[in-house]
């Protein structure tokens, strides 16, 4: 099948203001409920999202993360403060994420300023990890150039040997991020390409509920 040729028909459902709560945030958690319901296949990760992150230069880079924490109005993820997006995000604050559940035909795209998380935040959740993936946080230099794949099981295999009994230290340079939202924006799939849009944002400490055109 050529490109031009794949498409799909969006006729799972409508997104109506009369049906849309008037805050965002327990939108968003009903939605993600929604997302995760039913006996899925292994491949939905409905916590995974798009971060995107602009350099001083306005290059921007994308790449999927997965979210790990929704309080407080903020969404929240962990990754390594020194990589490539955490060099960009230290640079500029302002991020965007994008959750595509592409089985039940929605989209939701977040706007807003990202800030670390407190250091005791970040341990909490580092030790609620795995253990092979907290080793694996402190053999990953995130975004770094490596000799070989070799290399990283070498000096994985070398931790588990030294960490056998004890406890994994949380690695300084590792942590969690919160992204607090401007705007929020709800995408239903429907027919015709006729879609519903409907965008929050933020004024003062009121949330307005717009359509957009689809």
């Amino acid at each position: 099948m050529s490109l031009y040729e794949m498409r799909q028909s969006y006729r799972l459902g409508s997104l109506l203001e009369k049906d849309a709560d008037a805050d965002p945030m327990v939108q968003f958690h009903t939605w993600l409920g929604q997302a995760i319901e039913g006996d899925l296949p292994e491949w939905v990760e409905a916590n995974a999202m798009t971060l995107s992150t602009c350099d001083p230069n306005g290059n921007v880079s994308s790449r999927v993360v997965l979210l790990k924490g929704l309080d407080d109005g903020k969404f929240w993820f962990y990754t390594n403060y020194d990589s490539a997006k955490g060099q960009q995000m230290e640079a500029n604050a302002n991020v965007s994420l994008c959750f595509l559940w592409q089985h039940v035909q929605r989209q939701v795209r977040i706007e807003g300023h990202v800030e670390k998380a407190s250091r005791e935040r970040s341990i909490s959740y580092f030790h609620k990890r795995p253990r092979d993936s907290q080793l694996g946080a402190i053999v990953s230099q995130q975004s770094s150039v490596v000799a070989s794949r070799e290399s990283l099981e070498k000096q994985l295999d070398t931790l588990k040997t030294q960490y056998a009994d004890g406890e994994i230290p949380c690695p300084e340079n590792w942590g969690g991020y919160c992204v607090t939202p401007t705007t929020i924006e709800f995408w239903q799939g429907r027919e015709s390409r006729l879609h519903d849009r409907l965008r929050y944002r933020r004024e003062g400490s009121q949330w307005v509920i717009q359509r957009l055109s689809p």
